[in-house]
């Protein structure tokens, strides 16, 4: 079922999430940041279970991005994280957005949700705010995407 996220769910989020951050795919969440941004979340659960998560951060009046995609390993490749991507395209138009971005390791993912490859340099928002407090910084290695709504 995917739907968005509760205060219940913030530790199971920043569980998932911090699978992927411990081996460099993304950025952790302190559980204060999750507490923080619990509106932003989908999720993805069956049974009880936290299968997966997405978040739209809104940066600027006509700017948001798609962070935090996460799906458990045993979860993978049955269309979750496409699932996830598709509630956060779907809000961004509702709420009257002009244009999504990403920062990812998995282009080609989101290439078939529309999304195309920009320069980092058309993002300085993200560049200023959470960029800037991460390790990889200044030589990040994640590919930049834009999509025009």
């Amino acid at each position: 079922m995917l739907r968005k996220a509760q205060i219940a769910d913030v530790k199971n989020i920043q569980k998932l999430l911090m699978t992927f951050a411990s081996r460099g795919d993304m950025l952790s969440r302190s559980l204060s940041e999750l507490y923080e941004s619990i509106r932003d979340f989908y999720v993805v659960e069956k049974d009880g279970v936290l299968l997966g998560a997405s978040a739209l951060h809104i940066v600027w009046e006509d700017l948001a991005e798609v962070r935090s995609v996460a799906v458990t390993e045993e979860a993978g490749r049955q269309g979750i994280g496409g699932r996830l991507v598709d509630a956060c395209i779907s809000e961004a138009r509702e709420i009257g957005l002009k244009r999504i971005f990403c920062l990812t390791y998995k282009p080609d993912f989101f290439a078939k949700h529309g999304f195309r490859l920009v320069d980092k340099a058309e993002l300085p928002h993200k560049v200023w705010g959470d960029c800037i407090k991460c390790p990889k910084f200044p030589d990040c290695d994640e590919n930049a995407m834009i999509l025009d709504l």
